[in-house]
């Protein structure tokens, strides 16, 4: 097993801090990775940090990492609620996955409250801001030295 968690954020991700920054805030993806890498050293992690707006793009990433990784935080933005695809690669993992969303989806509109990445889940970060990013990596590690 690999000391590496891949972060994979989804389609318009790279927008974070100019998009909407009343619902999603102020930091960019750019601080989210450096908070993510500065934790995971201090864990004796490393950290593989991806964003993409192609469906597929987040696929290839996670069938590279499906088996060897510490684990995968996944935000995977409106593909949440839209991807079979997603789900079907996340299926395939022997790893634990964590679903990270930055807003609290359930107070949002109605569509974005089924997710189909939550099948594939091992727990599930919503409504903690950037910090669910921490939260998930430190989770990470916690169930790596549960093993």
């Amino acid at each position: 097993m690999s000391d590496t968690i891949l972060i994979l954020n989804g389609p318009n991700l790279n927008l974070l801090g100019l998009r909407e920054p009343h619902i999603y805030g102020h930091e960019t993806l750019a601080d989210v990775e450096a908070r993510c890498r500065s934790l995971a050293t201090s864990l004796g992690l490393e950290i593989a940090f991806h964003q993409s707006n192609a469906e597929h793009q987040l696929i290839d990433w996670i069938h590279a990492y499906r088996i060897d990784a510490a684990g995968i935080v996944i935000n995977p933005g409106a593909f949440t609620h839209t991807s079979i695809a997603i789900l079907d690669a996340l299926n395939a993992c022997e790893v634990p996955i964590v679903e990270c969303h930055i807003s609290n989806v359930h107070r949002r509109e109605d569509f974005r409250h089924h997710s189909y990445v939550s099948l594939a889940a091992t727990a599930v970060m919503a409504g903690f801001g950037i910090h669910g990013y921490e939260l998930a990596v430190r989770h990470i590690a916690y169930l790596r030295g549960a093993r």
